[in-house]
């Protein structure tokens, strides 16, 4: 008989049916009659079920099976069966059972844990089957983000960290010393993209931005991740278009790829599968209209909060798209509208079911003049922003972009209550450990 084969993942098992293999994990679950065991075993990026028959293994190896603790470190020889009940399609049956590190006292068991405490353990707390659905639906998310861009020839820039600038002002930033200057955690790549698509044409930045809000919400994180691209020559109504697509190629990718993760977080998935095009498209003004109908004494010049956008999504089946918010409360850097100065061409989408802004973007000032008056008007240091004028004085081009925060579509695709569980270790105010 040849020797088994060592495989690392539960993917690899569906290739080696019949085959006897040799794998190590952790026990997440086990339940035994004194003459079968069951174990529940983790490996690889997912879970395997695999059977022990007291006649089948040593003596030794059954006694490890009957001691063994919820998170010890184990390696199982068997072979591989189909199990079409299995969520993995697989279980194995062993032959052999080592401990190779026995668990005691794991902290977090199958009792209700308070968040407090999960959060001190958040390093242990990952282990749980619904945080690892999660991240798991975040790797995808986070793959097909690139797949998207890379299908449509972007180029991917990576934009610095340490900034000297405020891309909005300095109000909600992280401030620390650049050997005698003061420097800025980076709040958006955007500024940076804006040069790198006069040189590479459509690019984006996908990485860790900053915000020293003072904020306890579910919908905030002081560090979170974002994803930017920025499109020489794409004026307004081409970054909707593009938003929209951006948004239903990425729905589409979950529910293709995440249905064990889905199931095990019981997401409601006839709510995603309703996020096809066309998105509902209304304006800030329109906005006001439909909130003052449904009873919000919101008044035109007024920016939204949270009550506001769910009250405005939960009128949609889908995302819907607002436009044309007044020039008062956004970004120095938006293009006015060229109907109404007061307003911009600025856009956000607002996901269904409560999470609020998922996207917000802007065709940018691509004049030179217009751009110095808007920072001298949001009273910005011009010395930090001259490099940034230098892309108007310098073959001045129509353009425009976006930025999405991929925790909150992640908890929105999850179903989840709380940006928390979204991102591996959580930055929340007063919240920095572990």
């Amino acid at each position: 008989m040849s020797d088994p084969i060592h495989v690392s993942s539960v993917r690899e098992l569906s290739r080696n049916i019949g085959n006897q293999v040799i794998l190590s994990g952790w026990l997440d679950n086990k339940r035994s009659s004194g003459k079968i065991a069951f174990l529940q075993v983790r490996c690889g990026g997912g879970t395997v079920q695999a059977v022990a028959g007291r006649k089948d293994v040593s003596d030794e190896a059954w006694a490890d099976i009957e001691k063994v603790t919820q998170e010890s470190t184990i390696r199982l020889t068997g072979t591989v069966k189909e199990e079409k009940r299995s969520p993995s399609g697989v279980e194995i049956q062993l032959a052999g059972f080592e401990i190779l590190h026995l668990t005691q006292d794991f902290p977090i068991t199958p009792k209700e844990h308070g968040t407090a405490f999960l959060m001190e353990h958040r390093h242990l707390w990952l282990r749980s089957s619904r945080q690892r659905s999660a991240l798991r639906v975040r790797s995808e998310v986070e793959q097909a983000i690139r797949d998207f861009f890379y299908e449509r020839d972007f180029t991917l820039i990576d934009s610095p960290i340490l900034t000297p600038a405020a891309c909005e002002g300095t109000s909600n930033l992280f401030e620390t010393d650049y050997f005698g200057d003061k420097a800025y955690l980076s709040q958006s790549g955007q500024l940076y993209l804006e040069p790198a698509a006069a040189a590479l044409g459509k690019v984006y930045c996908f990485g860790p931005t900053f915000r020293a809000e003072k904020s306890k919400t579910r919908r905030h994180l002081m560090e979170f991740w974002m994803v930017e691209p920025e499109i020489p020559f794409l004026e307004f109504d081409g970054l909707c278009d593009l938003t929209e697509e951006f948004v239903a190629y990425l729905v589409r990718r979950v529910l293709e790829r995440c249905q064990p993760e889905l199931k095990v977080l019981e997401r409601d998935q006839s709510k995603l599968e309703a996020i096809v095009p066309p998105f509902p498209r209304i304006t800030y003004t329109e906005a006001v209209e439909r909130l003052n109908k449904a009873g919000n004494p919101i008044v035109w010049g007024d920016d939204f909060g949270g009550d506001e956008e769910t009250i405005l999504a939960s009128q949609f089946d889908r995302p819907v798209l607002v436009s044309r918010f007044p020039a008062a409360f956004k970004a120095f850097y938006m293009q006015p509208a060229p109907e109404d100065d007061r307003v911009v061409l600025g856009v956000d989408l607002l996901a269904p079911e409560g999470y609020g802004e998922i996207i917000g973007g802007s065709q940018r000032i691509h004049d030179h003049d217009l751009l110095l008056q808007r920072i001298r008007q949001h009273d910005l240091p011009l010395e930090a922003f001259q490099w940034y004028l230098d892309v108007r004085k310098y073959g001045a081009y129509p353009h425009s972009g976006f930025g999405m925060g991929i925790e909150r579509f992640v908890a929105w695709m999850c179903g989840l209550s709380h940006l928390r569980e979204t991102i591996p270790y959580p930055r929340m105010l007063y919240k920095i450990y572990p």
